[in-house]
Parts: C-alpha cells; structure tokens; sequence
C-alpha cells in the first residue's frame, strides 16, 4: 500500500531584519509572495494534506492565501521550530495521520521538487532525512556534526558552537521528511536548553539515532537551492537568482534574450521557439507568446495571450490582451483589459485600447483611444479619433463595421454604429449612426477676424 504524506510550511516568522510591517513570507518574489513559491513546490508532492504555520501576521497571511486548500496553525507565542513542527502536527492529526511528514520553511523558495522528492522516498523508507548543503559563507546556520565515518551525528546551531564547529561548511538547510508517529514523539519530548531558549527541530536528530533509526543526509545539487531570506539584500539575491533560471529555462526553450540579466518574470512565462526579447522587458501574470513574436525593449506584459509572429515595438503595456498571429503593437500603445486584436492587425504609437476588438488588417496607427468598442476588419482609424464611451455614469459601446474609413480627429459618441463602407470625414462629432456606403462629416463656418493683432504683454509688476 502506497504511504501518505503531508506537509508542514512553517511561516510564522516576523522577519525582523527586513524592517517591515508586512509578515516576511508575503514579500514579493519574481511577482509573487515568498509563501507562494514554496506552496506551488510543495503542492507539486501531491500531499494528502498541507499545514501551514503562522504567528506574525497571522490573519493577513491566512487571508492572502485563503483560497489554498491548506489547514492554518497558529503558533503562539513564537517558540521555536520545534514548537512550530508540535503544534502543526497536532492539527493535522485530527484529520488523521499520513504516514510521512515533510517540514519546509515558507521563506527558502527555491528548493526543488527533485530535492524534496528525496526527502520523501528516504522517510517512506523508515528514515529520518535531513536536506543539507556545503556553503562558503555558513554564519547564521547550524553545521551539521559527523564523526570520524563520516556519519551525521547531530547539529549544532550557531550560537551554541564552539569555535572548531563554526568552521564546518556543511550546514542544515531546515528541511526534513520523517515517519510521523515518531516525529511525533520526539517534538513532543524537546526541551530549552540552549542559547536561544527555543525548542529546536534539529534536537530531533540525537532522538532517532538513539532509538535507532536511520537518518539519511542529502546534500542539496546547488547550495543556492536553500537559500533562505531575512533581509531585503538576501530577497533581492534570490531574485537574482530566480531571474538567472528563467532566462535560462527560456533559452533552453528556443528563446532569444537581448540581456538574459535584463528580464524580469513576475509570474509565469510561456514562450514557443524563436520568440526574441529584447532588454528590460517585464512580464508579469500568465504570459503565453508563440513562436517567431520579438518583444521590443522596455515592454510591460500582463495576462496576455500573443499569436505566431507578433511584433511589440518598445515601451508597450499591454495587460488582459488576446493578440492574434502577425499583428503589430507600438511603439508606445496600450492595450488594457478585454482587448483583442485580430490578424496583421496594427495599433501604433500613443494608441490606447480597453475593452475593444480590432478587427483582422485594421488600424489605428496614430494618437487614439478606442475603449469598449467593437471594431470590424479592414477599418482605418485616423490619427487623433476617441470613442467616447463612458457619460459620466454609464459606458456603453462603439460599433464600427467592416471597410470603414475614419478620418483623424473624429469622436464619435456611444452608443452609436458605422455601417460597413462609411467614411466619416476628419474633424468630425458624431453622435447618430452612420450609414452604409455614406460619407458623414460635420463641419462649423470659420470666423475669420482680418489685420488682427495679438494681445502683449503688460510691463505693469
């Protein structure tokens, strides 16, 4: 019979060093909070259960993720990893038990589901599994003690080594996996006895050596998998870092990177072959673009899905967009939510959309916005033309049919339609629809005033 699991994410830190009122783990990282990217790896282990530890910040936190199908505990008052792994447990066991538990930390979010999947196969083995990693810079972390065989013996935190101890450069990377019902009896039997006056998780370990049981160390591929974040120098490294894979990871794809340390993922980037990227581009949300579309500099992308061959000049936003193949966007437009833009369509410089469909090889190349309006194919949108949708109370909708001609300056006043094959002539305040096959223009008699002579300026002070 295959064995349960379940998983603890202890996140009841207070985060002190990042001197913030915000509760560490809903600092933000590549997008989201620190929280997240530890729960989408833990989730990825298909636990049966998911518990989540909290103190500081303890409603904020539940709140931000109140949608997880996770049990929040509430650690009180804040005594250790130890207390936190006891208290946890004692939640979980009221749905009953799974066979293994794994203990992460809601601030280490780069840990992989390779490493974790370890942890799990060695304490569905009856062992108690320790993740560890080898660093230069140990200051901080407990090393980890082995004896003369090379056996893991224990660990020892940093304020309580010796000088000969602080020199070890293997440390214990705070994660674990165990069978339950004994991780369950050794939390239960931690004591204070240390420096720090906390019930320490990693007094666990002279436990199950004592009682026997095998304790299996795996050393983590990358040191900088268990990199953990208290202050906002560490956060900024790890995002670093994160940016570093992603490139990476797009690279490997078929993905061209003008700078692969000038792009920023802020959620999650999907790109087929032969997408090219120039530099200082932000993506953020789900971002889907298919093969042969190139992303001018400095472009903002939100929840967009792009088609085949797309071209986004430099410095276009484009956020809740669905842009068909072979469509231009930019440089400089910007297309907002529930904006769909149709094949080899283009929308050009300073050209704003929102809520609006722009037909199959239509334009508006020049100084628009067209908001909550339905726009045919084949349409040209001169240079200067608004839709004027919105009352001062109410929005309401712009129709403008296939093949028609809107010369610049025009404004036309929703709710109101364009037949098929109008031209509405420049300069134009329209407020009726327009008919099939017509040319609509208003226009107003100039006044002109003969030998007239600008006003100057007065020298009074």
């Amino acid at each position: 019979m295959a064995k349960t699991t379940q998983i603890i994410i202890m996140a009841a830190g207070q985060g002190k060093r990042m001197r913030s009122q915000l509760p560490k783990v809903l600092h933000r990282l590549a997008g989201r909070p620190l929280l997240a990217h530890v729960l989408s790896t833990a989730k990825k282990m298909s636990p049966d259960k998911i518990a989540i530890v909290i103190g500081h910040g303890a409603a904020e936190v539940a709140a931000a993720f109140a949608t997880e199908k996770a049990t929040f505990v509430t650690q009180h008052p804040p005594q250790g990893t130890g207390d936190a792994v006891k208290v946890a447990l004692s939640a979980l066991e009221k749905s009953g038990d799974a066979d293994v538990t794994l203990v992460m930390n809601g601030d280490c979010p780069l840990i992989p589901e390779e490493t974790l999947a370890r942890l799990i196969d060695a304490a569905q083995q009856n062992r108690l599994a320790w993740l560890t990693a080898v660093t230069e810079q140990p200051f901080g972390l407990g090393r980890i003690l082995r004896d003369e065989h090379g056996v893991c013996r224990g660990i020892v935190e940093e304020r309580d080594a010796s000088d000969e101890q602080r020199r070890i450069r293997e440390i214990n990377a705070g994660v674990i996996a165990a069978p339950t019902q004994p991780l369950k009896s050794w939390v239960a039997r931690l004591t204070r006895n240390n420096a720090q006056n906390e019930y320490y998780l990693t007094d666990i370990l002279p436990m199950a050596i004592a009682e026997g049981m095998a304790v299996e160390t795996i050393l983590a591929a990358h040191e900088e998998d268990t990199r953990g974040i208290n202050d906002r120098a560490q956060l900024a490294e790890v995002e670093h870092l994160m940016r570093k894979r992603t490139a990476s990871r797009l690279m490997s794809a078929g993905v061209t990177l003008a700078d692969p340390h000038r792009i920023d993922v802020r959620g999650t980037l999907s790109c087929e072959p032969d997408v090219s990227i120039d530099v200082g581009c932000i993506f953020e949300g789900e971002v889907t673009i298919a093969r042969g579309t190139v992303i001018g500099a400095y472009s903002i992308i939100k929840n967009s899905t792009l088609g085949e061959g797309v071209t986004i000049h430099p410095y276009s936003h484009i956020e809740g967009a669905i842009i068909a193949p072979n469509a231009t966007i930019g440089p400089y437009a910007r297309l907002r939510p529930k904006t769909v833009i149709g094949d080899a369509a283009k929308v050009g410089n300073f050209v704003e959309l929102k809520a609006t469909t722009l037909g199959a090889a239509s334009k508006a190349n020049h100084l628009s916005y067209l908001g909550d309006a339905i726009i045919g194919e084949n349409v040209n949108i001169g240079a200067g033309t608004i839709t004027c949708n919105y009352d001062g109370a109410n929005k309401h909708q712009t129709v403008i049919k296939d093949r028609v001609f809107v010369g610049s300056h025009t404004a036309l006043v929703a709710p109101m339609t364009v037949e098929a094959d109008a031209t509405i002539g420049a300069g134009s305040t329209l407020s009726e629809d327009v008919l099939e096959h017509s040319l609509t223009f208003t226009r107003t008699h100039p006044i002109i005033k003969p030998n007239w002579r600008k006003p100057k300026k007065s020298h009074q002070t």
